[in-house]
């Protein structure tokens, strides 16, 4: 069977419906990430993304966000203006051990606090260092210097503690460098809610962790929400954005009108419709709007946990005890890359080879040499082999293979790069399908992988 799926396929992802509070005003949140090497390109600003999208599902909403390089200057600065708009701010970055780790001593001079050291944080460092047999460097002593009035927000994946602070329209003080100290009034006007600033460290290992565990419970004890807020996205795969819209947004306008908060986020595989409501009604709205999207593009729907379509695959099987083996030719391993980062993939998984060379598919898959001289390596027929020989050589209950050209060289008139066929052989049949995904190798390879597990996890559920 050759069918052709859509590129950038991706089943609809649902988040968790999540209900909070939020103020009679909105809490007015601002996030400033620091870091010389997130000016040059060096590193990815993760945190931007992953805390804009937590603090959202929380019901609390980023006015605006920054990233500036670690000097002295820029960071005081940014802080500065934040606290003169925002109720919170938040930072990322500068609390380690080293000389360019600024943003503690500069924040604590700018609200005229005294840095202590802090006995319990000294000692958690020691033992972290001893518990992996190094020794300590005198200057992680550096991160047990916390500012006068900050809470400590503890850190089991790393040394340097996350800080809060709770910033009083009176008693606090900022410093310019220059100046005499300065009432906190002046920093902001007079208000009858505290401001808080809080201080994470830069590596998401630590700081994801150290929000969810620490950051999350003090903004709901302090900034606490009374109005009703409802927020849940789902994912969709296989469908395009404007597609999506095609089909629901006329259709939600009337819960537009009403309050609903509509809103679509493409991805490479995967659209993202986001619905959201705040007010007493709000459950309402989105459970109607749910149901609107779920008629109009149901079949795309792959979960409504948050979950990626791996974690869904990967649920699936287990509760079915069924296994699987993966062949990947032209995505190099990154399908079975994607199925071994969900927690529980050894209870399924049995094998994924990556067979790139013909001899390979050969050896480890049983594909015939008549096939690949009579159809070539990308094709359908050795799509087919490929999964039918992993299912054989494994004992899987369901296999899957890819073989495809990723570009930018390889093609033909026929066989255009960015061509690729999708294997599936199960006790029952054994198909594949052609797609044409015409990006950059890693887009073409991110593509295809997801078009393959949507294949995969439609007949995992059509097989009962």
């Amino acid at each position: 069977m050759t069918a052709l799926l859509r590129p950038g396929t991706g089943a609809i992802r649902a988040c968790h419906l999540t209900i909070r509070h939020t103020n009679s005003r909105p809490v007015n949140v601002e996030l400033i990430n620091t870091g010389t090497e997130l000016m040059l390109g060096r590193v990815l600003n993760t945190h931007q993304q992953w805390i804009c999208h937590r603090l959202a599902d929380l019901g609390y909403t980023v006015a605006r966000q920054v990233a500036v390089p670690d000097t002295g200057h820029d960071i005081e600065q940014t802080v500065r203006e934040a606290l003169s708009r925002a109720d919170l701010v938040i930072t990322t970055g500068g609390l380690g051990p080293t000389s360019d780790d600024i943003t503690r001593d500069l924040i604590a001079k700018l609200l005229g606090r005294k840095l202590h050291e802090d006995a319990a944080i000294v000692k958690h460092i020691e033992s972290f260092f001893k518990a992996r047999n190094r020794p300590m460097p005198a200057s992680t002593r550096v991160q047990a210097l916390v500012p006068e009035g900050a809470i400590v927000l503890h850190n089991p994946n790393g040394t340097a503690p996350g800080l809060g602070m709770r910033i009083e329209d009176r008693g606090s003080r900022i410093e310019d460098g220059k100046a005499a100290p300065t009432p906190s009034s002046i920093l902001h006007p007079p208000s009858s809610t505290p401001k808080w600033l809080v201080m994470l460290p830069g590596p998401p290992r630590e700081l994801r962790p150290m929000f969810n565990d620490t950051v999350v419970p003090l903004l709901q004890r302090e900034l606490p929400l009374t109005e009703p807020f409802v927020c849940l996205t789902l994912r969709t795969t296989g469908i395009g954005e404007s597609v999506v819209e095609e089909k629901i947004g006329a259709q939600l306008k009337p819960l537009v009108e009403r309050g609903l908060d509509l809103g679509y986020c493409a991805r490479v595989g995967q659209v993202d419709v986001r619905l959201a409501a705040r007010g007493q009604r709000g459950t309402e709205l989105i459970r109607e709007g749910e149901v609107i999207v779920r008629a109009a593009v149901g079949s795309h729907i792959f979960s409504s946990n948050e979950e990626d379509i791996e974690s869904v695959i990967v649920q699936l099987l287990t509760a079915h005890k069924q296994t699987l083996a993966i062949a990947e030719s032209c995505t190099g391993g990154n399908i079975t890359h994607r199925i071994t980062n969900v927690p529980g993939a050894s209870a399924v998984l049995l094998a994924g080879l990556v067979t790139y060379a013909n001899e390979a598919k050969e050896k480890f898959l049983g594909v015939r040499r008549t096939t690949l001289d009579a159809h070539g390596a990308v094709s359908e027929a050795t799509a087919r082999e490929m999964a039918d020989g992993a299912r054989r050589e494994t004992g899987a209950d369901f296999a899957i293979s890819v073989t495809g050209i990723a570009g930018p060289s390889g093609g033909t008139t026929s066989k255009p790069a960015g061509t690729a066929f999708i294997g599936f052989a199960s006790a029952m049949e054994t198909l594949a399908v052609k797609v044409f995904n015409p990006y950059d190798r890693e887009t073409f390879k991110q593509a295809t992988s997801q078009q393959a597990l949507e294949l995969l996890r439609r007949k995992v559920l059509a097989a009962g």
